[in-house]
């Protein structure tokens, strides 16, 4: 079965993420990895006030990510996350794959309009060298 990229929004607990911020791309990254799966990208997305309180904690962590992981395996992977004392909630969407390089190029900090034009000019080139006989 092909694999399918999924865009993930987790929010972890702030004290957890305040007390330990390396562990927090070290929790994701274990739970990508139990699933059988593969971290694209991922970055910290924003800290605040939640909406509502949740468990008690009323701060919490955005992270988001972008894991390439089989579709059969992702009930492993929720699993994993709602077992994650850390994690207050998390999100699993999966990513239409036209989106797929744009969206993990902006979350690793680099321009997709010149990733998607070097594509071109390399298409171009190709195109445009004669055909060895």
């Amino acid at each position: 079965m092909a694999e399918t990229v999924y865009e993930c929004m987790f929010i972890f607990s702030a004290n957890a993420h305040a007390r330990n911020p390396a562990a927090t791309g070290n929790t994701v990254e274990e739970i990508v990895k139990s699933a059988g799966g593969e971290l694209l990208a991922s970055r910290l997305w924003n800290e605040q006030k939640l909406a509502y309180p949740i468990n008690g904690h009323r701060k919490g962590t955005y992270w988001l990510s972008y894991v390439r992981v089989e579709s059969t395996n992702l009930a492993k992977f929720n699993r994993a996350c709602q077992l994650n004392d850390s994690i207050l909630r998390h999100l699993a969407v999966k990513l239409d794959p036209r989106l797929v390089d744009p969206m993990v190029a902006v979350a690793k900090g680099e321009n997709p309009e010149a990733a998607v034009a070097e594509e071109a000019t390399e298409e171009t080139k190709e195109a445009a060298e004669p055909a060895a006989t």
